[in-house]
This record gives structure tokens, C-alpha cells and sequence, in this order.
């Protein structure tokens, strides 16, 4: 007698090489259904933002496209996921569903409530770690709590043995007798229907195959991650991050394809390190997306500001290092690390807008839009996280830019009304001379602003309004 088919239920692990879900339901014996349901609901209030929907879209077609090269399917359907996979379970006759697992607390919650019903209705449930090289149930410190500072979690996980990755050849998926129907991702509508879709469409290739053509292009240039990765005006980084939050390549296999030795691949294993920590971190304090893990945070006066807030988000604030990473980030969906941080410096800090408005924004706006990183990134950035920036910590974007775009070659790309201008002013461009601002036809306030707030003076407001609350140092590991 034939074995009764199962699900193979796609969420975040956009992939066919190294994908546990996939290998148990290849491995249970029977027909493989793979499916993906499109559930906003399920993953309220964080459903995928714009810019996330579009790379969804094309990680879709991509996945649907390289199942059928290999005679299964991708069967796509959108509204709430247990009423979906009870239909297919009926409509298929399926006896089990495989998945890999999710962190985000919406996500744990729909999933644990799906799991207990299908056992409870004697269908077998098997969950897999598709997504991380330590899971956070497990990683403690000494006192059985999570940790809160980077360091010494970092050092204890690598104490561990970690997830090892399932390099083999991609397991066969026989065919059910009949296919459910399928559907076609653009009945999703996630495209957006600004000229957005081509800029983004320049810069990245969604899906499995995107994801080794950039993780081999990155390993040429691994070595020297370490003296890079600062400098965003040149190709240091390695652009691995929206393939690695839909799952098209695992951090396994990032990992396993990393030199053996060497300070560059040690500094970005350790990036790796921060992904997991992220995550730990919005396991064990789910509500950390809408609050500041620090209590005392929950005072700190921030001010509404629409004029800056908007300024920021169309990177039109008068400083050009600021400006370029807004720039970049509405026209490519990404934006290079460091400038990520100068960029949330300046809206915490000098226009002292709330670092979840700046959250809400990246989370519309980046292809890597993760809950667990931007989380951990804004509230680094405002101080009120673990492991977070002291609250002295003010970056100051003239000096940020002279540092780390000394020659203006990230500024001038972004910013090309200031392409013209002399180094020496181009990070400060209200400090030239008129002669010069003339040569480079520049007229500020109207060409390019002028700064929407004296940083100097800002400065002394933030740290004012940051002793006005109390906050302790970090927590111990």
C-alpha cells in the first residue's frame, strides 16, 4: 500500500540545499507536497514591509521554478495558515507536515497552536532548525538565563558544537498522484507598483542561485573583510543578509564555505555570531520590537518631529554621509552596516525621534528587514538594548564621513549634487567658501540643504534628555 503523502511547508527557508524540513520529508517515504502560505495575519503586527514583499516575490518564483526543474511544485496559497493546511491535508489526504522553524514571537505562537491541533487530529507535526547555528532554548549562561551582552554569548556558543549543515545532494521529492492546484505567485500582489521594482531588481537576485553567485563573489574577497568592511564606499561587505533572512542559503553554509583561518573570516563569523544573537535575544524577550528591553527607557523624552523624521527618510537632513545611506536604502533596499549606524545616531540622537520610527522605516524600506536585527540594531543605536551603545556614544556624521568615505566616493554616488566639491568640504559641505560652493553649482538650501539641526548643539540635547532617565550598565552574562 502506497504511503499517504505529506506537506513540506516553505516559510523562511526559500531554499533546496541544506534544508532540514525538506530532507525529513523526503525521508519519511511517501509523496512530498511542498506548499507556501502567504499568512499576513498569522505574522501580525510584523508582516513583510514593501521592500521585503518584493524580494519575497522573486525568492518565490525562484523556489517554484528550481521545484519544478526537478519534477515537484510549489503549490501557493495566502490566508491563514491553519485554515490552508487543514484544506490541503483534506483536499491531499496528507498524514504528516514538515517545516522549518521560526523565532518571531507571532510566528512561535501560530505555530504552536498549529502543531498541537494537527497531533491532537493524529497528524504527525516535524519541526527543524532551518534558519540558525544555535537555537535559543539552549544557549544559557551560568545561572540558567539568557544572555544580554554579545562577548561572552558568542564565547559559550562557540564552546558548543554547532548545526551541522547537510552538504549532500538535494533529496529526491516524489510527486503526489495529483496535484492540489497550484497557483502563481503574482496572484499575491506583492509587487509594489512604484518605479521601485526595477531599481531594486538592478542591485540583487533573489533566490537560491542569487544567494551562491553573492556567496562566491563575497569568498574572493573574504580575506580582507576585516580592513573592509567599514569603508562603504568600497564592495567589503557581503551582501549575504536578505538571502540569509529568507532562508535561500543557511548560515551553515556560509560558515562551512569561510576560511579556515585568518582575521577576515574570524570578524565576519563573528557578524554571523550577531544574526544568532538577535534572535536570542527577541526569543527570550519577545516584546523587545515595541518596547526597550531597559525599563527606564520607557521615560526618555522623545520629541515629534514630522519635518525631521521626513527629512531623514528622504535623506535630506544636510549632512551628506547621513543623506547617501537614506539615498541608497530607497534605492536599492540596503544599506552598508556603518552607515546603517551613523544613519540611527543621527535620527536617536540629534533629532531625538524614536528609534522605533526609524525601526518602522527600515523594516518598509530594507530587502533584509529581520525582526530580530533591526530590533537589536535600533535599540543598540538608542542605548536602551542589550549590549547596547553607551549613552555618551553620539556619532558625529561629519566626522564619520572624513573617516570612513575620506575620498567621497560613496557621498558623490549618492549624492551627486555634491559630486563637485572639494573633499575638504564635501562632509561639511555649509563650511566652503561661496567661490567654491558656486564652482560646484551648489546653492544650499535649494541644490542641497542646509543642515536641519547644528549637530554640536544637538549633541548637548541628547545627553541632556539621556541623564534625565536612569540607566544601569549592561546586565552580566
Amino acid at each position: 500500500m502506497a504511503k499517504p503523502p505529506a506537506l513540506l511547508w516553505f516559510q523562511l527557508d526559500l531554499r533546496l540545499r541544506d534544508n532540514p524540513a525538506l530532507a525529513d520529508a523526503a525521508a519519511h517515504g511517501g509523496p512530498v507536497i511542498p506548499i507556501f502560505i502567504l499568512d499576513e495575519a498569522g505574522e501580525s503586527p510584523w508582516a513583510p514591509g514593501a521592500a521585503s514583499r518584493w524580494w519575497l516575490h522573486h525568492s518565490l518564483v525562484a523556489l517554484q521554478k528550481d521545484l519544478r526543474s526537478r519534477g515537484s511544485d510549489l503549490i501557493l496559497r495566502r490566508g491563514r495558515a491553519r485554515e490552508i493546511l487543514a484544506e490541503l491535508l483534506r483536499e491531499t489526504g496528507a498524514t504528516a507536515v514538515f517545516w522549518n522553524r521560526r523565532y518571531e514571537p507571532a510566528v512561535i505562537a501560530r505555530d504552536t497552536a498549529i502543531k498541537g491541533e494537527l497531533n491532537r487530529q493524529g497528524i504527525a507535526v516535524q519541526s527543524g532548525n532551518g534558519s540558525l547555528l544555535y537555537e535559543p532554548p539552549v544557549i544559557k549562561n551560568q545561572s540558567g538565563r539568557p544572555f544580554q551582552v554579545f562577548t561572552p554569548f558568542w564565547k559559550h556558543c562557540l564552546s558548543r558544537e554547532p548545526k551541522a549543515s547537510r552538504a549532500g545532494p538535494i533529496p529526491a521529492l516524489p510527486p503526489p498522484p495529483a496535484w492540489p492546484g497550484r497557483g502563481e505567485v503574482a496572484e499575491f500582489a506583492l509587487l509594489p507598483t512604484i518605479p521601485w521594482d526595477q531599481t531594486l531588481a538592478r542591485h540583487w537576485q533573489p533566490g537560491e542561485a542569487g544567494a551562491q553567485a553573492r556567496l562566491q563573489a563575497f569568498l574572493t574577497r573574504a580575506a580582507d573583510y576585516d580592513k573592509q568592511r567599514d569603508w562603504p564606499g568600497a564592495a567589503g561587505t557581503s551582501g549575504l543578509s536578505p538571502h540569509l533572512h529568507f532562508g535561500e542559503i543557511s548560515p551553515g553554509q556560509v560558515r562551512d564555505a569561510l576560511p579556515r583561518s585568518g582575521p577576515g573570516a574570524a570578524v565576519f563569523l563573528k557578524e554571523i555570531g550577531w544574526r544568532e544573537f538577535a534572535y536570542h535575544l527577541l526569543y527570550h524577550f519577545p516584546r523587545t520590537p515595541e518596547e526597550p528591553l531597559r525599563p527606564d527607557f520607557a521615560g526618555f523624552p522623545w520629541k515629534k518631529n514630522p519635518a525631521g523624521l521626513r527629512a531623514w527618510q528622504r535623506g535630506r537632513t544636510g549632512y551628506p554621509i547621513v543623506d547617501a545611506g537614506m539615498r541608497e536604502l530607497w534605492a536599492t533596499g540596503w544599506m552598508h552596516n556603518r552607515v546603517r549606524m551613523i544613519a540611527g545616531s543621527f535620527l536617536v540622537k540629534d533629532l531625538l525621534i524614536d528609534w522605533r520610527a526609524g525601526a518602522a522605516w527600515f523594516w518598509d524600506t530594507l530587502v533584509d528587514a529581520d525582526l530580530a536585527s533591526n530590533t537589536l540594531g535600533w535599540q543598540w543605536t538608542a542605548g536602551c538594548g542589550a549590549d547596547a551603545a553607551p549613552y555618551f556614544r553620539v556619532f558625529n556624521p561629519v566626522l564619520q564621513g572624513e573617516k570612513f568615505d575620506p575620498a567621497g566616493a560613496y557621498v558623490r554616488r549618492w549624492v551627486p549634487e555634491l559630486a563637485r566639491l572639494p573633499d575638504a568640504y564635501l562632509h561639511q559641505p555649509w563650511s566652503a567658501p561661496a567661490a567654491e560652493l558656486e564652482r560646484a553649482s551648489i546653492e544650499l538650501g535649494t541644490t542641497y540643504p542646509r543642515p536641519v539641526v547644528d549637530h554640536g548643539v544637538a549633541r548637548l540635547a541628547a545627553l541632556a534628555a539621556l541623564q534625565s532617565i536612569r540607566s544601569p550598565g549592561p546586565a552580566g552574562p
